[in-house]
């Protein structure tokens, strides 16, 4: 199981907090950085399974480093914290790719919650997608048509009830990499689970 985190947060509280939180859930926290330029050097030489970042950070704001983590192939969990607006950063966060966003006013303990769900292949937005679906508004042909060929294929695949490993092994990927299509095709259909995807696979004769 991924469990190797480091944590980018500029205050040093709010660090130690959420070091102590993943620890007792049995996490390793391999380092931390209190700003944004910094972190993909950090990513490169810590290797990490996941990335816990704060939105607020001096240099490069944490959706921008999200992005960038994203454009340079990074497929670890992306987890984004922050005291702002949830609905508005939660909604960004998933627009950049990142696996999970987490309130730091009041809800900073559901983040193991958080990670363990990205593990499990689903997205953590609960308040961005209950104020707001990024998919919201998009037809089901728009929804299909924004899939990328890869996320079409698992998506064919999750519907027709294949595993994790029974789809990695079929399209010759990593488990994770099929991890990261699933986030990306449910995000994008607007699905939160399983039975939502096969139900938008018969709604739309995809089976």
């Amino acid at each position: 199981m991924t469990n190797k985190v480091i944590i980018v947060d500029d205050h040093p509280l709010a660090v130690m907090a959420i070091k102590i939180l993943l620890e007792n859930a049995g996490f390793i926290v391999a380092g931390t950085c209190d700003n944004g330029t910094a972190v993909q050097a950090m990513v490169q030489q810590q290797q990490p399974d996941i990335v816990i970042i704060d939105v607020d950070l001096p240099g490069i704001n944490g959706i921008d480093v999200v992005k960038r983590l994203r454009n340079y192939r990074f497929t670890g969990i992306i987890i984004v914290i922050s005291g702002k607006n949830s609905a508005f950063y939660g909604q960004r966060s998933a627009e950049v790719k990142a696996n999970g966003f987490v309130s730091k006013k009041n809800d900073l303990p559901s983040l193991v919650n958080a990670i363990q769900a990205a593990q499990n292949g689903y997205g953590y937005f609960p308040i961005s997608l209950e104020d707001g679906d990024v998919s919201a508004g998009m037809s089901d042909s728009d929804k299909l048509n924004s899939l990328s060929a890869q996320e079409l294929i698992v998506f064919r695949l999750v519907a027709q009830g294949l595993t994790n490993m029974e789809i990695a092994e079929q399209m010759r990927i990593s488990n994770k990499t099929v991890s990261t299509y699933k986030i990306r095709m449910r995000e994008k259909l607007g699905c939160q689970s399983q039975k939502e995807v096969y139900d938008f696979s018969i709604r739309n004769n995809m089976e």
